[in-house]
């Protein structure tokens, strides 16, 4: 994680003080399982409890009792005996070091879901305000980059809202998916421990329990929820070139908030930069990255094995951090993005009539002319425009063959520019509902 592109929230869940408190959450527990169950004394769960609960746990500490165990789970309960005294005995009865580990890493990688569920929706809701704002604020669609025919900056927006909200309905199946807990002993027997003791703990901590753990949690499911923050990131990504895009000076329709004192560059006074899109999206090739890692992680040998561990140590935190941080900067741009009706219009205009070319290819053939003929006429009237070499609809009054098929008044009206906007009132219904 680096600090920079880190927010503390997200950063908190990842922090050694949290990792710790986790697993004496979920070793105090599995004490109250088993006390019920008769296994430990009920004395000694609530001793677990009180004296583990009240612990300030000392991470030099561990890492110092590490560096002789080579352990960090052995670390970790040794530290924690410290505290609880003799009746520390009891703790991790029946249990092995992944029962703690992986359903740990399942409480963490939840939470972050959490925030990355709320960035998502605090998106949505600039995305949907900027929509309305801007539902007939006409621009000029582009394909392959070039003018293609009117849309409305509404209209753009809309989509991207429809988008992150799909985004949204991924990462909340991707957290319902990961938020499983697995309490089932060494190569997943519960032949010393009690299912029972696993069904407790997943419910204190608000998981689901996996069906079979092989001694792991599966890691096919780790795989879908980096391949899911993946797919997110890449629809930022989309969000923010198209931003980019727009800022460019020969384009100018929007721009990111400039705000007082501001500089663009450190040479010409003059710049102002998409420095924002530009870096999420850097950010969004990073949390990319992560998800063919996790995707390796699915192959482990036999039971387990640990290759897996120090790819998560990594990519946990990182992908988490990462993605919120960009998560929250792509909206950020979005509510204070300036945006510029006049422009989108002059561009709009900028090729002489240009883009209603597919009208009037429509209205000759309904006035019997063959399409591969309204084709030719219509292009041949379109690249003298395209050269800079007129005007489009007075080359085509002026086209004689054209006239046989459209009188003066029946082109003038294939160039009404609101034709192109009849439907996004039913379009807004759809993706926002009836108004």
């Amino acid at each position: 994680m680096i600090p920079r592109y880190s927010r503390p929230e997200m950063t908190a869940i990842w922090s050694p003080e949290t990792r710790f408190r986790i697993w004496f959450e979920i070793e105090a527990h599995a004490a109250d399982a088993l006390a019920e169950l008769g296994v430990i004394p009920k004395e000694a769960a609530k001793t677990i409890w009180e004296k583990g609960g009240a612990a300030e746990f000392d991470i030099d500490r561990i890492d110092e009792i590490e560096r002789e165990t080579k352990h960090d789970v052995i670390a970790f309960l040794t530290h924690l005996g410290e505290f609880v005294g003799p009746d520390a005995r009891f703790v991790h009865q029946g249990m092995t070091s992944s029962d703690v580990l992986d359903t740990c890493l399942a409480v963490q990688l939840a939470r972050a879901a959490d925030i990355l569920i709320a960035d998502v929706d605090r998106l949505l809701a600039a995305l949907k305000t900027r929509a309305f704002e801007h539902r007939r604020t006409p621009t000029i669609g582009r394909s392959h980059g070039i003018h293609a025919e009117p849309t409305t900056f509404g209209l753009k927006l809309a989509g991207y809202y429809v988008e992150f909200e799909r985004a949204r309905a991924r990462l909340v199946s991707a957290r319902k998916e990961i938020a499983t807990c697995a309490i089932s002993g060494a190569v997943g027997t519960f032949a010393n421990i009690d299912m029972a003791v696993e069904a407790h703990v997943a419910s204190q901590m608000g998981l689901s329990v996996e069906p079979v753990s092989t001694q792991i949690i599966p890691r096919d499911r780790h795989a879908m929820f980096f391949a899911t923050l993946g797919v997110v990131a890449s629809s930022v990504e989309r969000l923010a070139t198209e931003i980019r895009h727009l800022q460019r000076t020969e384009v100018l329709e929007a721009e990111e908030f400039f705000s007082e004192g501001q500089k663009g560059s450190s040479a010409m006074p003059h710049k102002r930069n998409p420095v924002l899109t530009e870096n999420v999206t850097g950010l969004a090739r990073m949390v990319r990255s992560y998800a063919l890692p996790a995707m390796e992680n699915v192959a482990l040998w036999h039971e387990r094995d640990i290759s897996h561990s120090s790819v998560e140590r990594m990519i946990g935190p990182d992908a988490t951090v990462t993605l919120d941080f960009a998560l929250s900067r792509i909206a950020g741009v979005i509510e204070k993005l300036l945006i510029y009706p006049d422009r989108m219009q002059a561009n709009l205009d900028r090729l002489g009539g240009l883009v209603h070319s597919q009208r009037v290819l429509l209205a000759l053939t309904q006035k019997g002319a063959s399409r591969e003929d309204a084709y030719k006429l219509v292009q041949r009237n379109a690249m003298p425009v395209w050269r800079g070499e007129g005007d489009f609809l007075t080359l085509l009054k002026a086209d004689e063959t054209v006239r046989t098929y459209l009188t003066a008044l029946e082109l003038e009206e294939v160039f009404d520019l609101g034709y192109h906007f009849k439907a996004v009132d039913a379009v807004f219904d759809r993706v926002f509902g009836a108004s």
